[in-house]
C-alpha cells in the first residue's frame, strides 16, 4: 500500500442528499490517503486546512505530504485548540486567511480535528466567496461519530453554544480510527457518549451490545470500528431523510438542551467537554422522562449507571466548579435552538431506543426538576 493508496479495510458508506451526497470512508490510515481521495474529486483544487495547534503537531505532516503527492498545494491555518477558538474573533482570523490563501469557488477546505475545528472551518467555508466546499477529516471519536457528518456548522454566542452558523455539507468525511490512538483518556470518553446516544434513541440492541463491549471500544480493533459504523450509519440516514432538522433530526439532540445549558455555564471551559456534558445531559433526561412517567426509574438509573461505569459524569457534582442557580441554566434552555416562539422542545424518553420529540414542554416542570439537580449537587460531596 502506498502513501496515497486508500485502505482496503476502510469502510465506505454514502450519505445520500441526492446532487450533495457524499461518502462517510471509516478506517485506519485515511488521513495518509487524503490526497488520492481528494483529487479523484478535486483534481488540482487549492486547499486550505484548518487545525487547532495540537492536532496540526500531531497529524498535519502526514495529511500535507498526503497532498503533495496527489499535487493538491495546500496552506495550514492553525487556531488554538479548546471551545474558545469557536469564537466571532477566531472565526473572522479563518476567514480572512482562507482568502489571503486565495481560497476560490472550486477549491476546498479541509477541517482537520475535533468537532470545534469542524464546525469552524465548515461554517467559514459556507461564507467564503458565498460558499466554497469542504472535506472533514475528524480526528476524535466525537467527530467521527457525529459533528462531521451532516453539515452543522457553527460558532457559539454569549447567549448560547452553536447559535451562530449554517447547514453546510461536506463533499467528504475521512474518519482515520488510528487517529484515535493519540487522544487522551478523557477526549475518547467524551466521545463515547455521542456512539451511546446512537443505542438511546432508536437502536436498544446496540446500546446492549456497548453495555456488554465497551471495553473492546475503548480497546481498539473491530469492535472499535463497527460502533463508528454502526452510529455514522444511522446518523448519514436521519440526515438523508431530515437535512435541516425539521423533524426527526431533531432526536440525534438528545441530552444536548440539558448539556448545551451546562457547557454554557461553565464558561465553554474545560471544565466539562462537550461529550461529558453530552453524557450528564442524556442522564438528565431519562431521569426528567422518569419524573415525567414516561418510563420507568429503573430504565434511567440503567442509563445513569452505563454512563458512570465507562466513566463520564451523570451529577451535577462532579461538575468541578458547580454551574450556579436554576435562572442561568433556564436562561441558555430558552435560547436552545429547539424553542419555538417560546415553547421548550426536549428528547425525552419512554425506554432504552425509545426516544421522541416532546413539544410544549412546561418551563415549570423543567425548572422543578432542575432545581432538584441543583438541590442534591450541593448537598453532594464532589
Amino acid at each position: 500500500m502506498t502513501e496515497t493508496a486508500t485502505p482496503a479495510a476502510a469502510r465506505r458508506l454514502r450519505v445520500d442528499l441526492a446532487a450533495r451526497s457524499y461518502d462517510i470512508l471509516i478506517g485506519p490510515d485515511l488521513i495518509d490517503a487524503a490526497g488520492a481521495e481528494i483529487a479523484a474529486r478535486r483534481p488540482g483544487a487549492r486547499l486550505a486546512i484548518v487545525a487547532d495547534e495540537t492536532v496540526a503537531g500531531l497529524h498535519l505532516p502526514r495529511l500535507e505530504a498526503a497532498l503533495a503527492k496527489a499535487n493538491l498545494p495546500a496552506t495550514a491555518i492553525r487556531v488554538a485548540p479548546g471551545e474558545g477558538s469557536k469564537s466571532f474573533a477566531v472565526f473572522e482570523r479563518v476567514v480572512e486567511a482562507l482568502i489571503e490563501a486565495r481560497i476560490e469557488r472550486g477549491d476546498l477546505v479541509v477541517a482537520l480535528g475535533g468537532g470545534v475545528i469542524g464546525d469552524l472551518a465548515g461554517f467559514a467555508a459556507s461564507v467564503v466567496r458565498r460558499g466554497v466546499d469542504f472535506v472533514q477529516v475528524p480526528t476524535t471519536l466525537l467527530s467521527q461519530v457525529d459533528s462531521s457528518v451532516g453539515g452543522k456548522t457553527g460558532i457559539n454566542s454569549a447567549h448560547g453554544k452553536n447559535l451562530i452558523g449554517a447547514f453546510h455539507q461536506p463533499v467528504l468525511v475521512l474518519a482515520d480510527t488510528a487517529a484515535l490512538d493519540t487522544l487522551p483518556a478523557r477526549e475518547f470518553r467524551a466521545g463515547y457518549a455521542e456512539v451511546a446516544k446512537y443505542g438511546l434513541i432508536d437502536d436498544a440492541a446496540f446500546f446492549s451490545a456497548l453495555e456488554s463491549n465497551w471495553r473492546e471500544v475503548f480497546s481498539g480493533g473491530p469492535a472499535r470500528l463497527d460502533a463508528i459504523e454502526t452510529s455514522c450509519r444511522a446518523k448519514a440516514a436521519i440526515v438523508g431523510r431530515d437535512e435541516r432538522e425539521s423533524g426527526e433530526r431533531a432526536l440525534l439532540n438528545l441530552g444536548h438542551t440539558f448539556g448545551h445549558a451546562l457547557e454554557k455555564a461553565t464558561g465553554f471551559s474545560g471544565r466539562l467537554l462537550h461529550g461529558e456534558a453530552v453524557a450528564l445531559g442524556m442522564a438528565q433526561a431519562f431521569r426528567f422522562s422518569a419524573r415525567l412517567s414516561l418510563c420507568a426509574p429503573s430504565v434511567a438509573q440503567r442509563v445513569e449507571d452505563h454512563l458512570a461505569e465507562v466513566g463520564l459524569p451523570t451529577r451535577l457534582n462532579q461538575i468541578e466548579g458547580g454551574v450556579g442557580p436554576v435562572d442561568g441554566l433556564m436562561e441558555a434552555i430558552a435560547q436552545d435552538k429547539k424553542v419555538a416562539r417560546g415553547a421548550l422542545t426536549f428528547i425525552l424518553a419512554r425506554g432504552v431506543g425509545g426516544a421522541f420529540i416532546a413539544k410544549d414542554v412546561a418551563p415549570e416542570a423543567v425548572r422543578a426538576f432542575l432545581a432538584t439537580e441543583v438541590a442534591e449537587a450541593e448537598a453532594a460531596p464532589a
